[in-house]
């Protein structure tokens, strides 16, 4: 009952212009927030945003407020296979009939809005509108004591931001999203910059120049102090530990943490955990660090799913979301020093708005051959095409195509199941490491 609840919400919200074409607007958001009882203010709001790493930032923020004994909400987008992934209290995702009680709320606010919205001249809520709302109204209704927000896309005008943030978080901003955030790093960044509120105080990991004067800009009309990774906080130590990383880094106390483990593989999820920490210590106050227990508690519980996630042995089978070239780059460099294979197979499907060559070119140091196969989804770069881009990304490579991920996993495993030290690792989006989780658990490889 508990899953049909779930999909009927997600069936309905399917019938909403979707979460790849958002419309530039916060006002609607807000009518249908206030209609539904104005929930984003009944509980303070950590809010990410950035291009890459947010929803690890997020996951281990929540995980690190658990343990300190918060009872917490966490919205995430998208998911990896399970709709109620989106919805996290207390750590585990929301019971589906719990989150179908709030929808059926929320419908009479939803036909009001959508009336005046058609009045109006304008399309009718989204499917990512509607979903924060949702997200907001459950939390709500658990009730939370804090809510991690993870934003979906920009900031100004995403649905999220109808909450007036006491923490906004910046993990690095790179190019994403060009046709609809700008065609620069300073654009977009002045978009995501659109968080920062009075009240609310800001968190940034290191940031190109041009990204910085922008979040600076925002700080500065807001009146929000800005933290600031490297200058104000750092990492100090991040060794290679066998499950994930050895690190020890310096909070906003200016006082070091003990050296901490964290399972999670790459030096760029020993920042995120940095920044996370910070932005928990900026919370309370940051008059005195996290406490120790608290941190090795919550580092301890921490998971990202679909970020190297091992989805199958013999041979290893490795799932990550990178689908852009900044991820791609930070993916790159975690395999390579985190794990030793002698050879790597890729299997990759790319969205056709994405930078499949930047990717696949980020990608190229690591691969020693790839099988391109189509996403599920309308939105999916044709197999076809994206063999093109990987023989010129990758040259003096082996690239095979597939119709589908079952066929392209079958070919990269039986690849690699050929000789010792290889193995396989499936990339390009956020949607096909879904597929790839999702495939794996309805063949028994009793991993992921």
């Amino acid at each position: 009952m508990n899953a049909d609840a779930a999909a009927r919400v997600y069936e309905e919200l399917l019938t909403r212009v979707g979460e790849a074409s958002p419309r530039p607007r916060i006002e609607p958001v807000r009518r249908l927030a206030e209609l539904a009882g104005s929930p984003q203010l009944s509980y303070p709001v950590i809010q990410i945003a950035g291009t890459n790493g947010k929803t690890s930032t997020s996951r281990a923020i929540e995980s690190l407020l658990r343990a300190h004994g918060l009872r917490t909400g966490l919205f995430t987008s998208p998911h990896l296979v399970d709709f109620t992934e989106r919805f996290q209290i207390d750590g585990a995702p929301i019971d589906g009939t719990v989150l179908a009680s709030a929808w059926d709320e929320l419908r009479l606010p939803l036909d009001v809005v959508d009336a005046e919205l058609a009045a109006d001249g304008q399309g009718p809520i989204t499917f990512f509108e509607a979903l924060a709302v949702l997200a907001y109204a459950a939390f709500a209704d658990a009730p939370v004591e804090v809510a991690v927000i993870e934003v979906g896309m920009g900031g100004e005008w995403d649905a999220t931001n109808i909450a007036d943030a006491r923490v906004a978080v910046f993990t690095p901003i790179d190019l994403d999203h060009t046709a609809i955030l700008g065609p620069d790093i300073e654009t977009i960044a002045r978009t995501k910059a659109g968080i920062v509120k009075r009240g609310t105080a800001v968190v940034s990991a290191e940031q190109a120049p041009e990204a910085l004067a922008e979040l600076e800009d925002a700080a500065e009309r807001a009146g929000a102090p800005l933290i600031v990774q490297g200058r104000d906080f750092r990492l100090i130590e991040d060794r290679v530990a066998v499950g994930g990383r050895q690190i020890q880094f310096v909070g906003i106390t200016g006082r070091p943490y003990d050296p901490a483990f964290v399972p999670l593989f790459g030096r760029h999820q020993a920042e995120n955990v940095t920044l996370a920490v910070t932005a928990v210590e900026v919370f309370f106050g940051a008059e005195r660090p996290v406490p120790e227990e608290v941190l090795d508690e919550g580092l301890g519980q921490l998971t990202s799913p679909g970020r190297l996630q091992l989805i199958g042995t013999d041979p290893a089978v490795y799932v990550d979301a990178a689908h852009n070239p900044h991820g791609a780059e930070a993916l790159a460099r975690a395999v390579a020093e985190s794990f030793n294979f002698e050879e790597l197979a890729l299997v990759a499907g790319v969205l056709e708005e994405k930078d499949a060559f930047g990717l696949l070119r980020a990608l190229a140091p690591i691969a020693h051959r790839v099988t391109v196969t189509p996403v599920e989804s309308p939105r999916s770069l044709d197999a076809s095409a994206l063999r093109e881009v990987a023989e010129e990304a990758i040259p003096d490579t082996p690239i095979e195509i597939a119709d589908g991920l079952p066929e392209a996993l079958d070919e990269a495993r039986a690849w690699a199941g050929r000789a010792e030290g290889r193995g396989v690792l499936v990339v390009g989006s956020v949607l096909l490491a879904g597929e790839a989780i999702a495939h794996a658990r309805a063949e028994g490889w009793g991993i992921a």
